[in-house]
């Protein structure tokens, strides 16, 4: 089967890891742009976690005038109700379960593996995550939003899962109204939430990295 390539990191070299994270980027970038939060996150040394860093394939994107770049799916306008193609947001998502699936295989449980992702990604991995006919251990949305809010068709094995909301307050690509409205969505859904925010535009802060660094810990220790 063809996998999304991905760089891939282990939070502990000499631990056989029991634990994943499957960690999407944003527009325009690539996995290497968040392979370098792992030694930022300090995680235990005993915790034997193998991070997942994929790139997105190369589209022409509607809002940057058809230019091709890597994204997860099109962007068709930046109102505030960020309307996009549907149809390969889904297909990032069963990429993204396909990627599960190989966790799966190598040995890690399921309900030991993290959906990550920041910006275009953190709406790819709210869908997989929700859609997954396998139980999770949690989703982190960053700087993103709920794309597939009116659309999605949760499964029920995640029907309690655990997400982590974080956003700038200052963020310009992304308002924060719509990392506030995703949060209650999913809290409306059942799903046990915590949003965090910081005094920062769209990027991550040392502040966040920490926070997230606590709830995988949470979740996987």
């Amino acid at each position: 089967m063809d996998y999304l390539p991905a760089v891939e990191m282990l939070s502990s070299p000499d631990v056989t890891p029991d634990a994943a994270v499957i960690w999407l980027h944003g527009l325009g970038a690539d996995g290497h742009d968040f392979a370098g939060i792992v030694p930022e996150l300090r995680l235990p040394k005993s915790l034997g976690i193998r991070f997942v860093f994929p790139h997105a394939p190369s589209i022409p994107v509607t809002i940057n005038n058809g230019y091709v770049m890597p994204a997860w799916y099109d962007i068709l306008a930046m109102d505030i109700d960020r309307k996009v193609d549907t149809a390969q947001l889904t297909r990032s998502a069963e990429a993204v379960h396909a990627l599960i699936e190989r966790e799966i295989a190598r040995g890690i449980d399921s309900r030991r593996i993290v959906l990550a992702g920041f910006s275009q990604g953190g709406a790819v991995i709210l869908q997989a995550a929700l859609t997954c006919d396998r139980a999770l251990a949690g989703a982190m949305s960053l700087s993103s939003y709920f794309a597939t809010e009116a659309t999605i068709q949760p499964h029920p094995v995640n029907a309690s899962l655990p997400v982590l909301v974080c956003h700038g307050s200052y963020d310009p690509v992304v308002n924060e109204s719509l990392g506030i409205r995703a949060e209650a969505a999913l809290r409306q859904m059942g799903h046990p939430t915590e949003y965090h925010r910081y005094p920062m535009e769209h990027s991550v802060c040392l502040e966040e990295v920490r926070d997230m660094s606590a709830w995988l810990q949470a979740r996987l220790t």
